[in-house]
C-alpha cells in the first residue's frame, strides 16, 4: 500500500512501515527491507521532488515475488502521478 502527499518542492521523502499483523519483528523488517529496495530501484535515479511517500507493508509483501512487488509499486507510482 502506498500513501502519497504532494509537497512544496522539497526533496523526496519516503517512509516505510509494517503493522504487527505481519508477524514478528523479523517478518516486519523483511517486508520493510523489500519495500526499501524496490523504492531504491524505482526512485533512485531522477527521483521526483516535492513528494512525501509512505509505503506500508502488508501480508504478501514479505513473500511476494520481488519482480511482482516492484511492478506493483511502479504501477502505483504511475497511477498517483509520482513517476511517469
Amino acid at each position: 500500500m502506498l500513501q502519497a502527499l504532494p509537497g512544496t518542492g522539497a526533496p523526496l521523502r519516503v517512509g516505510f512501515t509494517a503493522t504487527k499483523k505481519l508477524g514478528n519483528a523479523v517478518a516486519r523488517n523483511r517486508a520493510k527491507r523489500r519495500l526499501r529496495e524496490a523504492a531504491r530501484l524505482l526512485l533512485g535515479q531522477g527521483a521526483p521532488e516535492g513528494w512525501d511517500l509512505v509505503l506500508i507493508g502488508r501480508e504478501a509483501t514479505g513473500t511476494r515475488n520481488f519482480s511482482q512487488l516492484t511492478g506493483d509499486l511502479r504501477g502505483l507510482l504511475k497511477q498517483l502521478g509520482v513517476k511517469p
